[in-house]
Order: structure tokens, then C-alpha cells, then sequence
């Protein structure tokens, strides 16, 4: 029994808001509270090694096997997200209880920690629900409507979450950021009946190393892993340093706040579906290579600018261009990795690809952070360019030898 196309809507609208619950702590403790931990003396190297609470988010598909071993149908999904956004919401409860004055470092990176470990772990099942609930033509639908619920949650969290701080303290944002994880458990019962049973429940597998190096043994998926790691990095690690790139070119913090922050942030969910629109319109064969295309034209921008010491008005016109380009390509990879799963290995699958992706938009702005030092904003905006050259060419090759896989993305089957 096929559900009508809006209830398809709802649902996709379900998951959005549930992804964009689940990223909004998780900006806000990495990327907002560093600037609340400055603000009460603690030091750069404190700082920096905070970070380091966010490793759960590498070994995704390690957390992801249990949920493939014993939970194997999509009510068996919901069960599993349940169970952990409950546990990611008590931690940021826990975090709240926290007097930041008197906190010590170890207590605060458990528990940064802990969020991580709940909030990296739910996705897993989260995402496969996605998968299983949703036919193969809804896919990258939901990729992009997963992006762009990204994009606003990095400005709720990164954004609205440290004016409430700014205005009613510590506790306030810790509980904000609660109360949308506990809608979200509300929405997952609100997935109907249906949807949870439209697709036979796979037999059991082991779940091990057998089955983690197994997802490279087709062609196919070697091929596609190649895109998943190097597609969203090299236009990602530019928007990383834009902030910094903004504020060495002389604007004040406020602005950069509003242009990279907040107007990026917009913008960049606005590509996501934008993207996603284009992608259903024309294919992936003129998507993948294009949106490469696009984010090369959008590095190339911010250059030009750079070097002829460009005014605002140009400046600003750089970031839409980049937070476009960026939007587009996030979305179009989260799409497309709803379709490299296996039978019965949903949730593992879809961990490793997020493992990979994860590795990749890591290393490369710390390596892109090498050339800054050495060479220049110019010199490490042209090694991405490089790489955004490479990874366009590999991607015109890639949907010329992929014939009908994945099945039904867009205009491809």
C-alpha cells in the first residue's frame, strides 16, 4: 500500500525537524560554547582540547552495529531513537545543572561528551527510520531537507542559543535546546503506522569487521566513496575559515556575525533545497558534476575578491555564492548516501559513510590551516580550488560509469 504523496511531506517535515533538534546542541556546545568558555577566562589550549568531545562522531559506524544487531525493522529504528534522545536530552539537562564558575574542566568534557556520544549515536537510527520508511524516489528529497535542517539548526545554536545565554544565563539554552529534543520524541510517534511497515523486515546478519570491510567489496560503492570524502571538504573547509577571512579584511565582528552567521546560515539551507529541487528536475548526472562546478565558480569569487581588496557589498555577494554552493553539495551527499546501504545493514552503512565523511571535513581544514600559515588566505584557497578541480572531474566520471545505480535518484533510473 503506497501512502499518498503528502503524507510523504509530513513525514519528510518530521525528520527535518528531527535533525534539526539533534544538530542545534551539538553547534552550540562546539561551536558556541568555546566563545562562553572564553568569556570565563579559560584558556586557548582548554578550549582546543574540548574539542576533542566531539570523537564519538568518528567512529559512527562502530555505535551504529548494535543498532543493526538487534534492531533490525523500523519500529525496531524508533525504538532505538527513542531510547537515545532520551539520553542526549538528559545530558544537556545535566548540563545545565552545571555553574560554569566553578566547573572544572573534566566535568565539563564528560559531560560535552556524553551529548556527544547520545546525540552522534541517535543518528544512526534516526536516519535509517529515514531510509526504511521512505520509497527510493523520497531519498534525496530527505538528504536535502536534512542539510538545509542543518543549516538552520547551526543558526539556531550557533546564534540564537548564545544571545539566550548573553540574556538569562548558563542554564536557559542547555533547557531551549531539551525541550526541542523532547518534541522531537513526540514526532516519532507521530510516524504513521504505515509508513513503519511498508518494507519487509530484512533477515538477521552478523555485524562486525566482515561486514565493515564488506561494503567495499562492489566497484560501485568503492567509486562512491571517493565522492562522499572528497565532494563536501574542500568547499566546506572554505567556509570554515570565512569568519576569520572576513575578520582580517577589516569587518567588525557584528557584521561578520550577520553575514557569515546568520545570512549564511539561511542561504546555505536555502541551497540545500534548491539543490535538491534541481537534482529531481534534471538528474544526478547534471547535478553532481555541476554543484562541483558551482562550488569551484564560488572559490574562484571569494579569491578574485580577496586579492583586489574588495568592499562589502562584494564581499557579502561572495558569501551568498559560497553558502550556496555549499548548501547544494551537502545536500546532494546526504542524499545520495541514503541509497549506498545494504540489505539489513542500514544503520551500519549509513554510520560508516557519516564515519567517512566526518574524517575528511575534519583533516582537511587542519591541513588547509597549515597553508593559511604558510602561504596565505590566496595560497589555500587555491589548493581548494585544486582539490574542487579534482574531486569535479572524478564526479563526471562517476555518473558517466554509473549507469542505473543508485535506482530512481532523480531522473537517473
Amino acid at each position: 500500500m503506497k501512502a499518498p504523496a503528502i503524507s510523504y511531506w509530513s513525514l519528510q517535515l518530521l525528520l527535518g525537524w528531527i535533525n534539526f533538534a539533534m544538530t542545534a546542541p551539538m553547534i552550540y556546545l562546539y561551536l558556541g560554547l568555546p566563545l562562553v568558555m572564553r568569556q570565563q577566562g579559560w584558556s586557548g589550549t582548554a578550549i582546543g582540547l574540548f574539542q576533542l568531545a566531539g570523537l564519538p562522531a568518528v567512529l559512527k559506524f562502530v555505535l551504529a552495529a548494535p543498532v543493526d544487531r538487534w534492531a533490525r525493522d523500523t519500529a525496531g529504528y524508533r525504538r532505538w531513537s527513542l531510547v537515545l534522545l532520551v539520553g542526549y536530552a538528559a545530558s544537556l539537562v545535566a548540563l545545565a545543572g552545571l555553574d560554569i564558575g566553578k566547573t572544572g574542566f573534566t566535568t565539563l568534557f564528560a559531560l560535552a561528551m556524553l551529548a556527544s556520544l547520545f546525540g552522534t549515536w541517535a543518528d544512526a537510527p534516526v536516519n535509517a527510520l529515514a531510509i526504511r520508511c521512505l520509497p527510493e524516489t523520497e531519498r534525496m528529497r530527505a538528504g536535502t531537507i536534512r542539510s538545509a535542517a542543518s543549516s538552520l539548526g547551526a543558526v539556531f545554536g550557533g546564534g540564537a542559543m548564545l544571545i539566550l545565554h548573553d540574556r538569562v544565563g548558563w542554564s536557559w539554552p542547555f533547557f531551549v535546546l531539551g525541550v526541542g529534543l523532547l518534541l522531537a520524541l513526540v514526532g516519532l510517534y507521530l510516524i504513521r503506522p504505515v509508513h513503519l511497515d511498508t518494507i519487509a523486515t530484512p533477515k538477521r546478519s552478523e555485524v562486525g569487521v566482515r561486514q565493515w570491510v564488506g561494503y567495499f567489496a562492489s566497484a560501485q560503492r568503492r567509486r562512491w566513496v571517493v565522492v562522499l570524502m572528497l565532494y563536501f571538504p574542500f568547499i566546506g573547509t572554505a567556509w570554515v575559515y570565512l569568519k576569520p577571512l572576513l575578520l582580517d579584511q577589516g569587518l567588525p565582528s557584528g557584521q561578520v556575525a550577520v553575514v557569515a552567521g546568520l545570512l549564511g546560515g539561511v542561504v546555505g539551507a536555502l541551497g540545500s533545497l534548491l539543490g535538491g529541487y534541481v537534482t529531481y528536475r534534471r538528474g544526478l548526472h547534471y547535478a553532481l558534476p555541476g554543484f562541483a562546478m558551482l562550488a569551484l565558480v564560488a572559490l574562484a569569487a571569494l579569491s578574485a575578491a580577496l586579492a583586489s581588496h574588495a568592499s562589502l557589498p562584494l564581499l557579502t555577494a561572495c558569501t551568498v555564492l559560497l553558502a550556496l554552493a555549499m548548501g547544494a553539495s551537502a545536500g546532494l551527499v546526504f542524499g545520495m548516501m541514503m541509497y549506498y546501504t545494504r540489505e539489513g545493514l542500514t544503520a551500519v552503512d549509513y554510520g560508516l559513510q557519516s564515519s567517512l565523511f566526518v574524517l575528511t571535513r575534519t583533516v582537511v581544514p587542519m591541513l588547509a590551516g597549515l597553508l593559511l600559515d604558510h602561504f596565505g588566505y590566496l595560497g589555500m584557497l587555491s589548493a581548494l580550488m585544486a582539490g574542487m578541480l579534482g574531486i569535479g572531474y572524478w564526479s563526471l566520471r562517476f555518473v558517466r560509469g554509473m549507469g542505473e545505480m543508485p535506482p530512481k535518484m532523480g531522473r537517473v533510473a
